[in-house]
């Protein structure tokens, strides 16, 4: 059973069960984040670099840290391309599957790929999606106590499970607002497609007016809507 209906339902239970993560941007701005989880991938992540240079907009990238030592020379690419870098765990195993221990340690050792793969500052690397998107209260005590930042999504079209390119940009459209954060894959689930989603999609949310701007964006137009509204 596909579960992209309730994705949406989800986010809106969630969202306010907890707020010092970062599920949209501010509603007031046309601004929304494109996010790719699971990477990088040597052939699917180059592919989608294409489209993303050929409209010149920024993306935010949720990396495995055994997927950047498979491909460290794409993960360099991406980087250097200007696009922000997050992590996703070392081998997408679920985080409150794991020991206090082992989640630390997952989420160091895709640090240190990453800063071995594109040359910079292990610690510079803070923000955390936990993959499958499951959490814990206990997880994201862990992550704020570690001085992580906890990057959950707003749009879900569950394109891991191939339903079609088609289907994957409908429930995109569909579901994109002001703020939105959209969650696509370009490993080995879901990559295949991703090149070709990202080209139908970018002209059409171009065309209805909004902005491309990374997680980082996101996060301090959140906090600025935020501090203003409370």
């Amino acid at each position: 059973m596909q579960l992209a209906p309730f994705f949406p339902i989800l986010y809106r239970i969630l969202q306010p069960s907890f707020p010092h993560c970062l599920w949209a941007g501010n509603p007031n701005l046309k601004t929304i984040a494109l996010t790719f989880d699971d990477g990088p991938h040597p052939t699917y992540t180059p592919q989608l670099l294409e489209v993303l240079d050929r409209y010149a907009i920024p993306a935010s990238f949720f990396w495995l840290g055994a997927c950047v030592n498979r491909a460290p020379f794409t993960a360099k690419t991406v980087y250097e391309r200007g696009h922000w870098i997050g992590l996703h765990g070392y081998d997408h195993r679920s985080f409150p599957m794991l020991t206090t221990t082992e989640l630390k340690q997952s989420l160091c050792a895709t640090q240190e790929a990453i800063s071995t793969a594109c040359r910079i500052d292990a610690n510079s690397v803070r923000d955390v999606r936990p993959p499958n998107g499951l959490f814990t209260p206990q997880v994201l005590n862990s992550l704020h106590l570690w001085q992580y930042r906890s990057v959950m999504w707003s749009v879900v079209p569950e394109d891991w499970v191939r339903p079609g390119i088609g289907t994957v940009v409908q429930r995109v459209l569909q579901q994109v607002t002001n703020g939105s954060m959209i969650v696509l894959h370009d490993g080995a689930c879901g990559g295949q497609d991703v090149a070709v989603i990202t080209a139908q999609l970018v002209p059409q949310l171009l065309h209805q007016g909004y902005q491309f701007v990374t997680v980082d964006t996101l996060w301090q137009q959140a906090q600025t809507f935020t501090s203003r509204h409370f």
